[in-house]
């Protein structure tokens, strides 16, 4: 797979950068927008980035860095899921923790916002005291954030708890959007200038890409990212009348910014920024060393991120405008879902099985396209769910294994099978992708082309899929963890109401 970005060229220039911030205060609170880490959307449009990024990257600033995490007591309350890894936000608090202890960076603490004494709130922020983790709370503050007056007074941020730190770079993150990041360094920021302190503050934040062009597809590929958010790029017209230099920002931060402006003019006493990409220190395009390859990976994500919304559409996940926005930003591409080379030999085959066995219902096809470029396809049968068969392909095809000749020996998959419908009840007893994978572990004791194939697995990563129906849970699970990028058609492959 060709290369986009350099990795290690982009955290010498971001590190660099911070540092040349940092020089400017006592102490800087850094606010990371975005994920902190397994930034896969990233790593999609910009071939070449590593997930983990800014935890590298936070790992070379370990001796001048300390971590704040904020959580929403709201989100905390009604059980707020990450959509990508599945797991509430109180439990990617936990999680966060702990990979940031793996990287050696120190946690200071963990702050509950807008904490209203809610139930759930009050018993993490127990947990985690009970765990030695230091956890604070701030309250709601009346007119935030357009009454500045109130705002910055004793009455705002100074009815909140100071959090005291000992380093020069505060980095304040947070599972998701709206946990409080930004109103946690204004409040910091406030409470360190009342105690005589040279403070400011700067913000992290991957996309959109300020230096390059508007409609590039990496900036578009954020848009499609948020359509949700009913996020959209624009110029930044503050940034343009103070420089004369074009500059990409996104709406919410142009709403915000003179509100912010004002905030940290009142808490210091001066100007300070005067636009909010003065605000950011963002060095992505400093990564980049093919623009076009970049350009055609964001394509795909625009691609891939459509093919989401369609699927969610039709679960009912998702309101009618989103889905549009969605079709409107790939279309303002010119893009269509056959752009994705696994969507058309998917749906081929689909067909051509149709035609073989003279019926429609019942039949799903996944189509994989290795890291080579190679494309690989399966079908659901009686035994397992056409991902899984995919998956078996695959590895037939990266460890030269002859088609016709079976990995999986009926002695292993037949008590499985067994399990599922006598033990378990289950009605629905084909193997999914991870069940399949177990049972090829199982048959690589005594089968080499098994070993073989477990070998290749590896091989995976990277590799595109598509399938003609919804995919399970289960299966889009194991795809993930093998590094796959799965779409599906938004098709049921049954009448049946209840779907997994």
């Amino acid at each position: 797979m060709k290369q986009g970005f350099s990795h290690e060229k982009y955290l010498e220039e971001q590190s660099k950068y911070i540092l040349e911030r940092v020089q400017n205060w006592d102490k800087l609170y850094l606010e990371f927008g975005g994920k902190l880490m397994f930034d896969m959307h990233a790593k999609r449009c910009l071939p070449g980035y590593q997930e983990n990024a800014k935890l590298e990257l936070l790992a070379t600033l370990r001796d001048k860095a300390e971590i704040i995490i904020c959580v929403h007591a709201g989100d905390i309350e009604r059980n707020k899921v990450r959509g990508d890894s599945g797991i509430t936000y109180d439990s990617d608090v936990l999680r966060l923790i702990d990979d940031l202890r793996s990287y050696d960076l120190d946690v200071n603490s963990v702050l509950i916002t807008r904490y209203e004494e809610q139930p759930a709130a009050k018993m993490f922020a127990s947990k985690l005291e009970r765990r030695g983790i230091r956890t604070y709370t701030h309250h709601a503050i009346p007119g935030y954030p357009s009454d500045v007056d109130v705002i910055v007074s004793d009455e705002g941020y100074g009815s909140n708890v100071f959090i005291e730190t000992t380093k020069p770079i505060v980095v304040v993150t947070a599972p998701g959007p709206g946990s409080g990041k930004l109103a946690t360094c204004l409040n910091q920021l406030y409470h360190e200038h009342k105690r005589g302190r040279k403070a400011g503050y700067a913000k992290f934040e991957t996309f959109p890409v300020w230096n390059v062009p508007l409609k590039h597809p990496l900036n578009v590929a954020y848009e499609a990212a948020t359509a949700d958010l009913k996020d959209f790029n624009m110029i930044d017209s503050f940034y343009l009348e103070a420089t004369g230099t074009t500059a990409v920002n996104y709406n919410r931060d142009m709403e915000m910014f003179p509100v912010i402006k004002r905030i940290i003019e009142r808490i210091t006493g001066q100007e300070i920024y005067h636009s909010p990409t003065d605000m950011g220190v963002n060095c992505i395009k400093a990564g980049i060393i093919d623009d076009e390859v970049v350009r055609e990976a964001s394509r795909q994500e625009i691609i891939r991120r459509y093919l989401r919304a369609a699927c969610d559409y039709k679960l009912g996940a998702i309101d009618t405008e989103t889905f549009h926005r969605q079709k409107m930003i790939m279309e303002g591409q010119a893009l269509k879902v056959e752009d994705r080379a696994v969507v058309a030999p998917a749906r081929n085959y689909l067909e051509e099985l149709k035609n073989r066995l003279g019926k429609a219902e019942g039949i799903t096809v996944t189509a994989i396209q290795l890291p080579d470029g190679r494309i690989v396809t399966g079908r659901n049968s009686q035994l397992m769910s056409a991902p899984a068969s995919a998956i078996l392909n695959a590895v037939k095809v990266l460890g030269n294994i002859p088609d016709e000749m079976h990995l999986l020996p009926p002695i292993i998959i037949e008590p499985i099978l067994d399990m599922k419908t006598t033990a378990l009840k289950m009605k629905k007893y084909i193997l999914n992708s991870e069940e399949i994978l177990m049972a090829l572990s199982i048959s690589a004791v005594t089968n080499p082309a098994a070993a073989t194939a477990m070998k290749h697995l590896s091989g995976l990563d990277g590799s595109q899929a598509h399938s003609t129906t919804f995919a399970s849970k289960a299966d889009q699970k194991i795809y993930r963890k093998l590094g796959m990028d799965i779409t599906c058609d938004p098709q049921y492959l049954s009448d049946s109401l209840f779907y997994i």
